[in-house]
């Protein structure tokens, strides 16, 4: 039995974090975009 943790389960762990949330950003930052584009259009249609 080993006493030392294995590290590659956090590295694992972390770039599974860090695209995860990468994906979140990219998905909300695209959402936040395509608002402020409706709003763009309806300001320049009145």
């Amino acid at each position: 039995m080993r006493e030392a943790w294995d590290m590659m389960l956090f590295v694992n762990g972390a770039y599974a974090l860090t695209i995860v949330v990468t994906l979140v950003v990219i998905g909300w930052s695209w959402r936040a975009m395509r608002r402020a584009e409706a709003r763009r259009e309806k300001v320049r249609g009145e």
